[in-house]
């Protein structure tokens, strides 16, 4: 799993909510880290983590409810983020504003590196996620960085709601993709 994390960190490093949060280049790259090897390992063991044979593309999916899963805010962002804890607790405060109690899937991160790009990939572990919790009727929510991230899940049957604002920092946008359950096979 410490692949995967490494795997978005570098992927997170550049991004422009990541950088809000954690201005310096050196304590993002500490607080990601942390953060997301935590994030991956509640994944595995409440949620999901579909990832590529050859490691170039990854999907994280948290399910809600899950009743025995700790969440992960509160004492493991001031543990893992120092002196950006406020700027952590101000973002978690905002999306979860936006998160439904209701039964859903969360898409938490999908990222394929670059050279893997343009192949069908992510497209691929969005299909395989969806073809299961299509089983269950569940929607799927996630807030995204960027508006290519935004505009690729969109073609992908999500659907994009008003931005979110951070005080200070820059947009998000969250995305539903709407629970589409499977009709029942009638027995002959």
């Amino acid at each position: 799993m410490a692949t995967i994390a490494a795997m978005l960190v570098r992927a997170a490093a550049a991004d422009p909510v990541a950088a809000w949060l954690v201005p310096d280049p050196a304590e993002r790259h500490d607080a990601l880290h942390r953060l997301l090897a935590m994030e991956i390992d509640h994944a595995v063991e409440f949620g999901t983590v579909d990832v590529t044979l050859d490691m170039t593309a990854v999907a994280v999916w948290h399910h809600h409810p899950a009743p025995e899963a700790a969440p992960l805010a509160g004492h493991y962002l001031g543990t893992f983020t120092g002196m950006a804890v406020p700027r952590y607790q101000r973002l978690h405060t905002l999306v979860r504003r936006y998160r439904s109690d209701a039964p859903h899937h969360w898409l938490a991160w999908l990222y394929v590196t670059p050279d893997a790009r343009g192949h069908g990939i992510g497209r691929a572990l969005l299909a395989h996620h969806h073809q299961h919790i299509d089983q269950i009727g569940y929607p799927v929510d996630t807030v995204v960085t960027t508006t290519t991230t935004r505009d690729y899940l969109t073609g992908q049957g999500y659907r994009a709601t008003l931005p979110l604002h951070p005080l200070d920092g820059p947009p998000l946008w969250p995305l539903r993709r709407a629970g589409c359950p499977v009709p029942p096979t009638v027995a002959g």
